[in-house]
């Protein structure tokens, strides 16, 4: 499952933090060696926390990796927390930044919110950095301006889509979690969701005594039976940005007059 400790973006040296992440200065390793650069560290730095987790990330551990020794690493990310940053920066260059993006402004927010989703998905590490004070790198920029985008030009104030901005990407990063958590235990258990409430109903059904817990037993069957599981993480997902674009299309509405369709011209 998830690890509990979090780690925080924006940590590292701001000078060499921002040097490495606009890649303003690459400096060669004392040995001379080619094959060692920021962007291959970074790689390997990814690399171990998808597959391991972020708590099995150290300097130590990526030097393992690439098979060179721990202090060459230093010639080129002075440390652990200027090279988290490099990695958030990185993995935000795998989002996709169509220009112009298609569609009005409420199937552009779906599609932010949905790319969103499926970068935490590849890489749930994320979940366990804390991002309030971002690694203000070229793709996590680039990133900020796309999605800007999709609100531009709707009649919102400059800070209403920020906040817009931040409603939505807010919203993703804690309805992931429960997506997360689902495939590690599938993963971790060897139990699938639906092979987990196989065998907990019969139980379940037995031990929840509707007489006492009429809401519990009643809406709970129904939604187990439905999800084959204890929750359905994806139709959540989906079921809850539909009602926060419903309540930013109450805002885009009373600014623009727009129809209720949120399918504006741009």
């Amino acid at each position: 499952m998830l690890a509990v400790s979090t780690e925080y973006s924006g940590t590292g040296d701001p000078a060499r933090s921002l040097a490495l992440l606009w890649r303003t200065r690459e400096r060669t390793s004392r040995k001379g060696r080619p094959d060692l650069s920021v962007d291959r560290i970074v790689r390997a730095a990814i690399d171990i926390a998808d597959t391991e987790g972020l708590a099995a990330l150290s300097m130590r551990r990526v030097a393992q990796a690439l098979d060179v020794g721990t202090m060459s690493l230093y010639t080129h990310v002075p440390g652990k927390g200027e090279l988290l940053d490099v990695m958030v920066d990185t993995v935000h260059g795998e989002l996709a930044h169509p220009t112009p993006i298609p569609g009005g402004w409420r199937a552009r927010l779906e599609q932010v919110a949905h790319a969103r989703w499926q970068l935490h998905l590849r890489h749930p590490w994320l979940l366990q950095v804390a991002t309030t004070r971002p690694a203000l790198g070229p793709h996590v920029i680039a990133g900020y301006e796309h999605e800007l985008g999709a609100v531009d030009g709707i009649g919102l104030t400059d800070l209403e889509m920020d906040a817009v901005v931040t409603l939505v990407t807010g919203y993703v990063h804690g309805a992931v979690r429960t997506a997360v958590e689902a495939a590690q235990a599938a993963g971790r258990t060897g139990m699938t969701e639906q092979q987990w409430w196989q065998a907990h109903a019969p139980y379940l059904e037995k031990a929840v005594d509707p007489r006492r817990f009429p809401l519990a037993a009643r809406v709970g069957t129904t939604a187990g039976r439905e999800y084959q599981g204890a929750a359905d993480p994806t139709r959540a997902f989906a079921f809850g940005l539909a009602r926060i674009l419903d309540g930013i299309e109450v805002l885009v509405d009373g600014r623009t007059g727009t129809d209720a369709t949120g399918t504006d011209d741009r």
